[in-house]
């Protein structure tokens, strides 16, 4: 995911934000700003962000409907007559 020419120091970003940000949208790969040799952030452009986070959420989705459809629920049977029986209705 990461190339070596997407580390960069805080300080050069800082220094150069236009190159930065033109490089961000071009690529579309995050770059790692670096702070004594550490990686210390992520930058990256807009769109790619929105895109990632939208993934995100139909991932976390997807993982709780399985979890849903996992657990153990009631037969069909058992909740018709559940539902008649409150309802009132009588066959």
């Amino acid at each position: 995911m990461f190339h070596s020419s997407d580390i960069h120091t805080v300080t050069d970003f800082s220094r150069k934000p236009a190159e930065h940000i033109k490089r961000l949208n071009k690529s579309k790969r995050p770059e790692i700003l670096t702070v004594n040799g550490k990686a210390a952030v992520v930058v990256q452009d807009a769109r790619t962000y929105e895109r990632m986070a939208q993934l995100a959420d139909y991932a976390e989705s997807i993982v709780n409907i399985r979890q849903a459809l996992s657990e153990e629920g009631r037969s069909l049977k058992e909740f018709t007559s559940e539902f008649e029986a409150r309802n009132g209705i009588t066959r």
